[in-house]
């Protein structure tokens, strides 16, 4: 096989491999991306397997590989162990139309760097592409944005699983407020702040507001 280099090579060029099952996207991708004066496409296929079986006659191993999702054969996530272990030093990023955080989640856990929109457009590809051979690891907005909301409800629980809201209840019985006024500060009705303290109470297993307190005092210092 050729000479391996990591990142880019000697003269700074990223050696770049392409896996897209669909011909005109695979060849705006190779042509537009191979065309930039710091990069080289020097390999391009319809699938995982048909890569893997290009590779002993490539004149230079990829060092960076874009690789589709949705292929024939295995899928580009399926496929990325088997190109850990054909170029182990080569990152692979994920250029896909799916963007939901699971599909996100397993495409990293099984070793790719960044996972992009197919509908980038190419500059911004290329300039992603500087970034991961300089280190970085690029996400699209939207992919962000899932991922993001995928957290959110974990986010939003804290220690024993209060809500948001609840724990601004738990401030208010703290700061020695009645229902009434922990109601008039936090814009509520009396019924909701009762029903969100009987809440409160069965998740911290408390029976009073004392128990409250004294678990509030109790807990590691929340970050300002």
């Amino acid at each position: 096989m050729a000479a391996y280099s990591s990142g880019a090579d000697i003269c700074g060029v990223i050696i770049l491999g392409i896996i897209e099952d669909q011909p005109a996207i695979r060849e705006a991708l190779c042509s537009y991306l191979g065309g930039q004066p710091d990069m080289r496409c020097v390999l391009d296929a319809e699938s995982i397997e048909d890569f893997v079986a290009q590779l002993p006659s490539a004149g230079q191993l990829p060092n960076l590989v874009l690789s589709d999702i949705g292929l024939p054969g295995l899928s580009g996530i399926e496929g990325l162990a088997v190109l850990r272990r054909q170029l182990p030093q080569a990152d692979v990023l994920m250029l896909s139309v799916y963007t939901d955080a699971e599909r996100v989640f397993e495409a990293l856990r099984a070793g790719a760097v960044g996972y992009l929109e197919k509908t980038t457009p190419l500059p911004l590809l290329a300039d992603l592409l500087r970034q991961v051979a300089a280190g970085g690891s690029p996400m699209s907005p939207s992919v962000a944005r899932h991922i993001i909301q995928h957290f959110r409800p974990a986010l939003r629980q804290s220690e024993n699983g209060l809500t948001a809201r609840e724990q601004d209840i738990v401030r208010g019985i703290e700061d020695g407020l009645s229902y009434k006024l922990i109601a008039d500060r936090l814009f509520l009705s009396i019924d909701t702040v009762r029903s969100h303290i009987r809440q409160i109470y069965r998740k911290l297993q408390v029976n009073s507001k004392a128990e409250v307190i004294a678990w509030g005092r109790q807990r590691p210092p929340q970050p300002g």
